[in-house]
């Protein structure tokens, strides 16, 4: 049991979690034609919340939330599994940076600790509220605007050679250089 716990508690390699998710893409498919992704959840729970409204709209487009409920559990496994990690297999070593990188956060004027979330980043000052509020405006409506989600395709997508998912992953990552190296900068 030690073994398991440790196995759980400690980062994997990235040539052994990389195929895991890999995995998943041929495994939905010959499970039902399905295609890995999160974001679509969103509108699942909004005909949950909301039935009149997408009852007009159904009838129309034949949408029916029911059909994807194999989807409503796969994300409640993500937020389970992070939850299990985050509170029951929590590492218990002190996070490891290099010196560049600790240097770039002190920088920044976040002291970096052991933890792996600063609460210069993390607490729920006004600052951060607005950033977080901003962030998700601004995830959310490119999540809408590229009709999916990093995991549908770039995990997905990709791996079928979808050219959209293609463009989409550039658009992705590329966003993530551009404010990784121009825009967290400005903010702290």
């Amino acid at each position: 049991m030690d073994h398991l716990f440790n196995l759980l508690s400690s980062p994997w390699p990235w040539y052994v979690a990389g195929p895991v998710i890999g995995m998943m893409v041929p495994l939905l498919l010959f499970m039902g034609n399905r295609f890995f992704g999160a974001s679509k959840n969103f509108e699942h729970f909004c005909a949950i919340a909301l039935p009149e409204k997408v009852a007009q709209c159904s009838q129309r487009s034949g949408y029916n939330w029911r059909d994807y409920k194999w989807s409503l559990f796969f994300v409640a496994g993500i937020v389970l599994g992070g939850a299990l990690a985050g509170w029951v297999f929590t590492n218990p070593e002190p996070i490891k940076l290099t010196a560049a990188a600790q240097a770039l956060i002190q920088s920044y004027g976040i002291q970096q600790g052991t933890e792996y979330a600063p609460a210069a980043l993390y607490s729920l000052s006004p600052r951060n509220i607005v950033l977080l509020l901003l962030s998700g405006v601004v995830i959310g409506f490119g999540t809408r605007y590229a009709n999916g989600c990093t995991s549908g395709h770039c995990i997905s997508g990709v791996a079928m050679m979808l050219p959209e998912s293609i463009i989409a992953a550039i658009g992705i990552f590329g966003g993530g250089v551009i404010a990784a190296w121009l825009i967290v900068p400005l903010l702290f």
